[in-house]
């Protein structure tokens, strides 16, 4: 009998905890805001990412790069690395960044030339170089299109694109190898936790998941996922991640990616990328202008004012309190505490 009543004990304090969380989390929420930063662009920004709370870049069309020290107060625009458009943005630290750099089909001036490829740089962003990703298997893929560009948060990197397209470098981004996933849908977003255990995810409801650093892979089977196109994932821990997409879907994994489970977002708009900080609080952005934010570990999803109806692309967050999206017409919508008059 007394090993009931402590059990039901722990699960009292255990629910009373989890409330507690919950209601700090809302009435910290209720002092911070999503507000426009000017870009000085009207170029779309395909990707945003920050280093600390003030030092960030935002990327774009036409190889737009803007850069800000300030937290987005001011954005400056960088001298330009190339004229094609600028997908993705990852650093890895302070110094060492990458980009994702698309070309125009129609621009290509040698036949053989890559129509996607990096570029690196190793100081800060004061100088990048071009990256050959596929090496010798150029020869067959000139013309597939890579998409995101990503490191594990112990230094492996990965790159994924159309028709299954997964390459990986064990040697800070040197050199890259191509992995076989199996699936020929585009791959649009993943997230790794360490060298071995990661998750990509796709169009056609492709999830797949590795646990060996993608000599293997498991492809997820869901249910009611027809027409499911997903954008992005988001992982906190090896068991705990989300996978957003098309038509406002989410969906939930609590042991890894065996198995996932439906959410309600209460939107019927495309999302287009997912971060979560913790197992209880994440963000979610999408066409429209569209913003969500959970504080449960999306058993509820509200709807945040953006003050934007152009579509978000990318939304990336430092902490609690700090965070960023991008997209359509140079959009930079930051959110922030919001500074309150003192007596």
């Amino acid at each position: 009998m007394p090993f009931i009543q402590q059990s039901k004990s722990s699960a009292l304090c255990q629910f009373m905890l989890t409330s507690a969380l919950v209601l700090f989390a809302l009435s910290s929420a209720s002092a911070t805001s999503w507000n426009r930063q000017t870009s000085g662009t009207l170029g779309w920004l395909h990707s945003v990412f920050f280093v600390d709370q003030k030092t960030g870049w935002a990327v774009g069309s036409k190889g737009a790069m803007l850069k800000t020290t300030d937290g987005g107060a001011s954005w400056t625009m960088q001298e330009r690395v190339t004229e094609d458009s600028l997908t993705d943005i990852y650093f890895f630290n302070d110094r060492d960044g990458w980009l994702v750099c698309e070309a125009n089909v129609y621009e290509l001036k040698d036949k053989d030339a890559p129509r996607t490829y990096l570029m690196r740089t190793n100081d800060g962003g004061h100088k990048w170089e071009k990256i050959d990703v596929t090496g010798e298997d150029v020869r067959g893929n000139v013309d597939t299109r890579l998409t995101r560009v990503f490191f594990s948060r112990t230094g492996r990197g990965w790159v994924i694109g159309e028709t299954g397209t997964a390459y990986t470098s064990t040697d800070s981004g040197k050199t890259w190898k191509r992995i076989q996933v199996p699936t020929r849908y585009l791959l649009l977003g993943g997230a790794f936790v360490d060298n071995d255990r990661g998750w990509l995810v796709g169009a056609g409801g492709t999830i797949l998941q590795t646990s060996d650093g993608g000599d293997s892979w498991h492809q997820s089977r869901l249910t009611d996922i027809q027409g499911v196109r997903f954008t992005s994932v988001s992982f906190v821990d090896n068991r705990m991640g989300w996978a957003v997409g098309s038509g406002g879907r989410i969906f939930r994994t609590i042991n890894g990616g065996r198995t996932w489970m439906p959410q309600t977002s209460g939107v019927a708009t495309d999302l287009l990328d997912v971060k979560f900080l913790n197992d209880l609080e994440g963000w979610a952005v999408g066409a429209g202008g569209t913003i969500i934010r959970t504080f449960d570990g999306g058993l509820h999803w509200s709807a945040e004012v953006s003050g934007t109806s152009h579509p978000l692309e990318r939304i990336f967050l430092t902490d609690r309190d700090h965070g960023w999206a991008v997209g359509f017409g140079g959009t930079i919508v930051s959110y922030a505490p919001v500074k309150t008059a003192r007596n």
